[in-house]
């Protein structure tokens, strides 16, 4: 199956869900244009308030669609945006990536994966119940963090619903995603 974007989102305010948009542009180094998380140091007020100077490692935050439709068969009222996220897509496994996989749009635009989304109290607060739908155990019992994954942007340009998405590895040996 083709990787493909499906929606994109954004939102100036630091409220939990994001608005569609028809396209968003992703500044590198920064994140994405006119989004409250835009910068080189980090923007989650969580993490600004134990050190504002941290570097960004979660400019763009993606989810996969299959998440939206997991949680819609399991009676959550859920689309693209709600979660927070800048982009949503279909077709990759985003939590089996490694540490520092490109994933490049049809634009050029490029961005480089730092790690997983943790999901905080707000998840429950937008729907009763969803922060344990975005939490698994593996057959090990650890824990899987469902809730998409973090990353920097390296190339700027604009990413719209229907881009393709390339899959760029890093060099191995592979890293597993870590919280960030």
């Amino acid at each position: 199956m083709q990787a493909i974007v499906t929606a994109v989102s954004s939102s100036a305010s630091h409220s939990f869900s994001k608005p569609n948009r028809d396209v968003i542009r992703l500044l590198a180094g920064l994140g994405v244009e006119g989004d409250a998380h835009l910068g080189t140091t980090v923007k989650h007020r969580s993490r600004v308030a134990k050190d504002p100077s941290q570097p960004n490692l979660r400019q763009v935050h993606v989810i996969h669609a299959e998440l939206h439709d997991e949680l819609r068969e399991a009676g959550f009222d859920v689309s693209a945006g709600d979660l927070g996220e800048n982009v949503t897509m279909r077709g990759i496994d985003l939590l089996g990536l490694p540490a520092g996989t490109r994933l490049r749009f049809g634009s050029g635009a490029v961005i480089e994966v730092t790690g997983l989304r943790n999901p905080c109290i707000q998840i429950d607060r937008f729907q009763k119940g969803l922060m344990k739908a975005v939490l698994g155990k593996d057959e090990q019992g650890n824990l899987i963090r469902k809730s998409g994954i973090m990353a920097i942007v390296l190339e700027a340009g604009e990413v719209r619903p229907g881009d393709a998405v390339q899959v760029e590895l890093p060099p191995a040996p592979h890293r597993p995603l870590e919280v960030v």
